[in-house]
């Protein structure tokens, strides 16, 4: 098919499992990854934070249940240390685990809360051009009225690291607007090699976070650090907005659901069907009946429920909306 993938290329996937919610959508991401893209020739790692001083409790996977079903699908429990971020900022762990995965391999980082619904193999990764996510709202900066403007406060960043900043803008968007500005969700990404760009990724993290410009002096960088980095590694590492076809990830390909609520709330009825599909098997059901949304959600019901409140055809703009709906009825969960 025109514009798809050599099947012969090979690469790694990552997700970061660790106690909790993100344990239970890692088996669910495997399963889905198996029944979804059964020609993906790469390892699948599932990295997991080990207890250090950063961590107040232990962080990692509970249960023998969840360890053994992500062993059945194929995956690699990959051990990383935390020696950054930690609980002061958990998203910290898809920059530290990548300083883990195996050098000059090319690898694709998923957010754990993806659901795989077609053939990852056959997507056209260009390794040496990475990408993100552009599904994703104009969430940072956030302008304040006497304060510094989009213009201000991005090349300030761009500034800091010598980097280029009028070849990342999006000239087809007016000045100010945040679309014309590189920003990605940090729902999945890519490269030739995750040392290079996992180090990356950390140095401009804590310089960010440790010495911001004076011009992110009104801005929060929690939970918004990844993403303020992100784009900058992106570019500096010769990537941009377009190095993908439309259409696939965050696509035909894979879904990022975010919580199972907003699944059944907007996603497409194929990413539904997927995730019923791939939790049918009544060991996998094992693995995940310790997740009361999931259970819940999946095998009780409750998430078509929250399917029967919306149109899919004419969902709310934001985000925001949809969950205060679901809310409104008694149905949240996360």
């Amino acid at each position: 098919m025109a514009g798809r993938a050599d099947k012969s290329q090979s690469f790694n996937v990552v997700v970061v499992g660790q106690a909790g919610r993100l344990q239970y959508e890692a088996v669910v991401f495997a399963a889905s990854l198996r029944a979804m893209s059964p020609d993906f020739t790469g390892r699948l790692f599932v990295a997991e934070p080990q207890p250090g001083p950063l961590w107040g409790a232990d962080p990692r996977m509970r249960g023998d249940d969840t360890r053994a079903a992500l062993h059945r699908l194929g995956a690699e429990i990959l051990p990383f240390e935390a020696r950054h971020f930690g609980d002061a900022y958990p998203y910290g762990n898809k920059i530290e685990a990548l300083l883990a995965l195996p050098e000059g391999e090319p690898f694709v980082f998923f957010d754990t809360d993806t659901l795989v619904t077609g053939d990852l193999s056959a997507v056209p990764f260009d390794f040496a051009r990475p990408t993100a996510s552009l599904r994703r709202e104009g969430t940072w900066p956030e302008i304040e009225l006497y304060g510094p403007g989009y213009t201000a406060i991005w090349k300030s960043l761009y500034d800091r690291f010598g980097l280029d900043f009028e070849s990342s803008l999006d000239r087809g968007q007016p000045d100010e607007h945040w679309r014309r500005y590189l920003y990605f969700n940090a729902g999945f990404f890519f490269y030739r090699c995750p040392r290079v760009f996992g180090q990356r990724f950390l140095d401009y993290a804590l310089s960010i976070r440790d010495d911001p410009p004076a011009e992110l002096v009104c801005q929060s960088l929690d939970p918004w650090l990844d993403q303020v980095a992100l784009p900058l590694v992106i570019h500096a590492l010769g990537g941009g907005r377009d190095t993908l076809p439309p259409g696939l990830l965050d696509g035909e390909v894979t879904c990022h659901y975010r919580l199972l609520p907003l699944l059944y709330a907007r996603e497409s009825d194929r990413a539904v069907e997927v995730l019923e599909q791939v939790t049918a098997p009544n060991w996998i059901k094992k693995a995940l009946k310790g997740h009361d949304p999931m259970k819940r959600m999946i095998f009780q019901g409750r998430g078509h429920k929250v399917r029967a409140l919306f149109d899919r055809e004419n969902l709310p703009h934001k985000e925001k909306a949809i969950r205060n709906t679901i809310k409104r009825n008694g149905f949240w969960m996360r």
